[in-house]
């Protein structure tokens, strides 16, 4: 049985960096799923009981196209915050 080593690193609410063997990774995780640059995650359960479902039909570059936008976007709404607070 192999060692695994992951590290995630939180740069905000559901923001991250995962360090690993492989390499970085960033991601973006809710209460129902996540969205990261290996693909989306949907996660639902109760106590106890989970349920995971990872969709492949977003995974590679499309998908790390789609949460650099998300990065993106959330940078843009937080300085326009940041601007009309001070």
């Amino acid at each position: 049985m192999g060692l695994r080593f992951q590290k995630r690193i939180k740069l905000g609410k559901g923001l991250g960096v995962t360090m690993s063997k492989s390499g970085l990774s960033p991601s973006f995780r809710t209460k129902a799923g996540s969205l990261s640059s290996r693909g989306i995650s949907i996660r639902t359960g109760i106590p106890g009981l989970t349920f995971r479902k990872s969709l492949s039909g977003f995974s590679g570059k499309g998908c790390l196209v789609a949460l650099s936008f998300f990065l993106t976007l959330g940078g843009c709404i937080a300085i326009g915050i940041i601007r009309i607070i001070f």
